[in-house]
């Protein structure tokens, strides 16, 4: 999106600092197709990244969130360009960013990326304003008359001016952090991507970084943020969610495509990924019903016990739920659901509390699980009446 810097006589407490102008292109701002990862190890490649693809659009403000290990940091890294797809296609910009060679990707990320880390990464004998001026000079797309003026506009915008000329260990880890992202925001990038900004911080300090980033997405900016904050992810415009190096979104709106876009990001926020080997219960018959599942990869049984043993009654695969039987009627588990077939087995869950509530807030989806939990109830009746025919 082409946008023209403030003037100083054009700025008021509470106008932006830059000027968003319409741009008719239809292209996402950031387009992954078909992106692999694997790194070599000395015991074989470990694959970080399967075949993702993601689409983000300019003006989003988007939270990735997994576990330790799921890809969330090669996501982020191959966005920057830090990783090279080693499948696929990186287009960020409108560039092939994974055509690049390094001296070409550095100039190009100088220009169109804005890069904030988690420790600040403020050089320890240059001023907070030296810090933010760096950039402009790497990049040399500032005149040099400018560079202080502009910097010092940057700081005032996240509250830092006042202490421009003071080094990094004079203010505390917050202000360290508005410094930072006073210097992504320098050479004016349409992206900011944030790597756990907020993982140093205080919950207050922490609630003040992540208004400061509403700010700018209001001025037009996309910004792409890993975070473990869950509360911070469901307050964003869109989560994506990686589970074992694969984006798990399409699976969560099969299984509940009567949630709103908004209802969407809370639940994703809240979504715990967890992995079976095959043949380990899910959830076993009889224990108390304490979370909500979907399935994301491989297969399920539905299990009964019956006269002494096992009966297998249903199948579920990739974009089903279950539990809501145990969480609704009596905290029991009614059956147990195994991991199938001859791969693990990816789900996602869902606390009793937030199940409750996501029911609560979305009517057409507790009317969904309503509509499931009688089915499988009659089935699980049906199945026991031609078992009794049988003995």
């Amino acid at each position: 999106m082409a946008r023209r810097r403030l003037q100083s006589s054009d700025r008021s407490p509470v106008a932006p600092f830059y000027l968003p102008e319409v741009r008719s292109e239809a292209a996402p701002l950031i387009e992954l197709r078909s992106v692999s990862k694997t790194y070599p190890t000395a015991s074989g490649g470990v694959t970080a990244l399967h075949g993702v693809d993601l689409r983000v659009e300019r003006g989003e403000f988007v939270a990735v969130i997994g576990r330790s290990g799921s890809g969330k940091s090669t996501l982020i890294n191959t966005v920057t360009g830090i990783d090279r797809p080693t499948s696929g296609e990186a287009l960020v910009c409108g560039t092939p960013i994974h055509t690049l060679d390094e001296s070409r990707l550095a100039v190009w990320r100088g220009r169109n990326l804005g890069v904030v880390f988690q420790f600040f990464q403020l050089l320890p004998t240059l001023t907070l304003v030296e810090n933010v001026m760096l950039p402009m000079e790497l990049a040399r797309n500032t005149p040099p008359a400018g560079r202080r003026g502009y910097a010092d506009q940057l700081l005032e915008q996240v509250g830092m001016a006042e202490h421009a000329d003071r080094l990094p260990a004079q203010v505390s880890g917050g202000q360290a952090q508005r410094v930072a992202i006073a210097r992504a925001l320098a050479n004016d990038p349409d992206v900011l991507v944030a790597d756990e900004p907020t993982g140093s911080l205080d919950a207050r300090t922490a609630d003040l970084i992540f208004e400061l980033f509403w700010q700018f997405v209001a001025q037009g900016k996309t910004i792409m943020m890993v975070t473990h904050d869950r509360d911070l992810a469901s307050r964003v415009s869109r989560v994506v969610l990686i589970a074992d190096g694969e984006i798990v979104d399409r699976h969560i709106a099969q299984a509940l495509p009567m949630l709103t876009h908004q209802e969407m990001v809370q639940l994703s926020a809240r979504l715990e990924p967890v992995t079976y080997r095959p043949g380990s219960d899910i959830v076993h018959q009889g224990d108390v019903a304490d979370r909500f599942y979907i399935l994301l990869k491989g297969s399920a049984d539905v299990v009964l016990a019956r006269d002494g043993g096992e009966v297998v009654i249903d199948r579920m695969g990739t974009g089903q739920f279950f539990g809501e039987v145990g969480l609704l009627q009596g905290g029991r588990r009614t059956a147990t659901v195994r991991a199938a077939g001859a791969d693990e087995v990816s789900v996602v869950s869902l606390g009793r509390e937030e199940f409750l509530r996501m029911l609560s807030g979305s009517a057409p989806t507790r009317e969904e699980v309503a509509r499931s939990m009688r089915l499988r109830l009659v089935n699980s009746d049906k199945f026991t009446a031609v078992r009794a025919e049988h003995v």
